[in-house]
């Protein structure tokens, strides 16, 4: 849990609470960090009285100043009335290269031609690309000239934050835990950590690496609404999104023309929204172009070779299921047919599975405090030249099969994260190790489907040495885990081609337990370990056949509190109900611990719930254990078994239980946390 005060105290000015920014934006369409800043600046606190004060000055600044589009008359007006007044726009300049001045263009005002001092163009380069947001003096002086602009700039300042001390920002990371660290930052990000699961954080991190790397090369495939786009247009003032269909050759990289530098020589990170589309046009040359740039970070000017250090992210949706993708095409199948090119997905670093991240519900969102994201974005920034990848070459060592390009993706990733997470370098060895095999997946689910597509690639095995260990581990993508028979199709050239690769491990208990007497015949132990987001998993899978059989069984949980977990017992229910014989009597026991929570609510719920099975021949009973011992959570039967599970019934993340939620009436649609559970044989007993 994030402590508020904690916060305050090491990022005094840098912080505001993330709910503000809905409270104050009303119908003014401007990014994120451009209220942030304005929020920032009187609503730094705590205080309920100063905050409520501070939202009303932004509110007063946002409607005085802020140019809607459907009111620029007013506006202007205004303007010439007063002869002059100050406003909150987006502004682009542009070179008039007849007379040798710069002139700009208002988004939302609707004026154009006005001249601009070279100054400013020198200070903020990003006026020629793309525009920025800006307050902006502006004057109204008339002149009877046909030909005259009455608009004068009489000052013009970006709206971002002015400085951002990174040794400062290090030296208080070092004040929190790595669990709260990571929840400040999705605070940050605007949602409620605990309504995310650890994987799903990882990915919104991942979003953050084209920020403080340079070059990084990121693509995002998945179903609609999951903010896949957000955080390129709203986070940051350094990055610029843009749409799929619309970039040119020009706009991105040069203009042979006018001998005007393109978007990746003037931001941080480009984005390519909408990305998807099999339909769409694309322009072969633009491909090539990219390719190159992908790789060297280099293009053309006429002779002239130039380098930009721009990141570059392709985001779009997906129009099929998973399964549905890997089993007939691959999980590039939605892109343009001319970016269905090896070489150019082969330069890709990080594949962010987009139906692992979760839709954006209203009660994701955060009232906590985070970050101004404008002042992390500039953290960020200043992160960009430096190169964290030996992190974690004391510990271990990639394998020798994977290429170049393999590793240098490994490497950035695996740096970026760093950065963000670890930017004081203190990391301990299973920390790091997280991280490398994070890094490692996101690199092998590319590498993975280019197998597909372009089977001359040569195989590679995404494999690292713990060196103090001398053991060598593998890296499975939760696809392969969650669908061994279409890994293992279309895996199937590597695998000729290098024999001493493994097969993909089969993840659902049941699988391998083919009958009834197999199950009761086997002494075990059985060991699985169940990944976070993973589905396909239920309680019929792992517990039905192993209570087959079973007169009595006992539950030790002490985590049957809450309303979710409830249901999840009562969902256990359900699978003992269905494998019992209907003229048999089953009884269950519960030993659980309510504790800091009201013993009476709680026995209430069970009470209910006795009653109702008490009329399906289900003998429940359970007592409470408040006696903090009760802490290894399992499941045993008269028969003999005995299943041990370290999350005990709750197995589940978060999901929707609406009327036309899916995950609401079957399990296997649901995400899984990670866990691990064993089946032990240990004789028959009378419990």
């Amino acid at each position: 849990m994030v402590d508020e005060r904690t916060v305050q105290d090491l990022f005094n000015g840098y912080i505001v609470r993330k709910d503000l920014s809905k409270l104050v934006k009303g119908n003014a369409l401007v990014p994120t960090y451009v209220l942030e800043y304005l929020l920032g600046q009187y609503c730094a606190t705590s205080d309920e009285t100063s905050i409520q004060t501070g939202i009303e000055k932004v509110k007063e600044i946002l409607a005085k100043h802020y140019v809607n589009r459907s009111e620029n008359q007013l506006v202007l007006s205004w303007i010439k009335e007063r002869g002059h007044y100050k406003i909150i726009d987006r502004v682009t300049v542009t070179l008039n290269d007849q007379n040798g001045t710069y002139e700009a263009a208002f988004s939302n005002l609707g004026i154009k031609k006005v001249i601009v001092e070279a100054d400013y163009v020198k200070n903020y380069p990003k006026l020629l690309v793309g525009g920025v947001w800006s307050i902006v003096d502006l004057e109204y002086s008339y002149e009877e000239n046909p030909s005259h602009v009455p608009w004068i700039i009489e000052n013009l300042k970006p709206i971002q934050i002015a400085n951002a001390n990174l040794e400062e920002f290090i030296a208080a990371r070092t004040q929190f835990t790595t669990e709260d660290w990571i929840d400040f930052l999705i605070q940050s990000l605007g949602f409620n950590p605990e309504a995310l699961s650890d994987r799903n954080k990882w990915y919104q991190l991942v979003r953050l690496i084209p920020f403080c790397e340079n070059n990084y090369d990121l693509i995002e495939l998945g179903p609609k609404g999951t903010g896949k786009s957000h955080i390129y247009s709203e986070f940051s003032p350094h990055g610029i999104l843009i749409s799929g269909g619309e970039v040119t050759l020009a706009k991105l990289f040069v203009n042979n023309s006018t001998n005007r530098i393109g978007l990746v020589g003037y931001w941080d990170v480009v984005a390519f929204d909408e990305f998807a589309g099999r339909d769409k046009q694309v322009d072969k040359t633009l491909v090539d172009v990219m390719k190159n740039y992908l790789a060297n970070r280099s293009f053309s000017r006429g002779t002239e070779q130039l380098t930009a250090d721009a990141s570059i992210v392709f985001v779009g949706n997906t129009s099929k299921s998973v399964s549905y993708m890997l089993k007939h095409e691959n999980l590039f199948m939605d892109l343009p047919p001319k970016y269905l090119d090896s070489a150019f997905l082969d330069r890709l670093h990080f594949y962010i599975p987009g139906w692992e991240v979760s839709i954006i519900r209203n009660e994701m969102f955060t009232s906590g405090f985070g970050f101004i994201v404008d002042y992390l974005a500039q953290v960020l920034k200043l992160q960009r030249s430096l190169d964290y990848s030996n992190l974690y070459r004391k510990y271990f060592e990639l394998d020798e099969s994977l290429s170049t390009r393999d590793k240098l993706a490994i490497n950035k990733t695996f740096s970026g994260l760093i950065k963000i997470v670890y930017p004081h370098r203190e990391a301990k060895k299973e920390e790091i190790e997280q991280l490398l095999v994070f890094a490692m997946e996101g690199r092998k689910r590319i590498k993975n489907e280019i197998f597909k597509i372009d089977p001359t690639f040569d195989p590679v095995r995404f494999a690292y040495v713990d060196i103090e260990r001398g053991e060598k581990k593998d890296v499975w993508t939760a696809e392969e885990l969650r669908y061994p028979l279409f890994t293992s199709k279309r895996s199937e050239n590597a695998f000729e081609k290098s024999p001493d690769l493994v097969p993909v491990p089969d993840p659902v208990p049941v699988t391998i337990k083919k009958t009834d007497s197999d199950i009761q015949n086997y002494s075990g132990p059985i060991h699985f370990t169940i990944a976070e987001n993973q589905t396909g998993i239920s309680y019929r899978s792992l517990f039905g056949d192993y209570l087959k059989g079973a007169k009595k069984i006992v539950i030790i949980d002490p985590y049957i509190r809450k309303s979710y977990q409830i249901r999840n017992l009562v969902e256990f229910m359900q699978v003992v109900l269905d494998i019992k014989p209907p003229e048999e009597e089953i009884s269950v026991h519960l030993i659980t611990d309510y504790g800091e929570y009201n013993r009476y609510e709680i026995e209430d719920n069970l009470k209910k719930i006795q009653d109702e099975l008490l009329q399906m021949d289900i003998i429940f009973t359970y007592e409470f254990d408040n006696s903090h011992s009760v802490h290894a959570r399992s499941i045993t039967t008269d028969t003999g078994w005995k299943i041990s599970l370290d999350r005990g019934l709750d197995i589940f993340q978060r999901f929707e239980t609406g009327l036309f939620s899916l995950a609401g009436i079957d399990q296997r649609a649901r995400y899984c946390k990670a866990f691990e559970i064993t089946y032990l044989r240990e004789g028959r007993t009378g419990l």
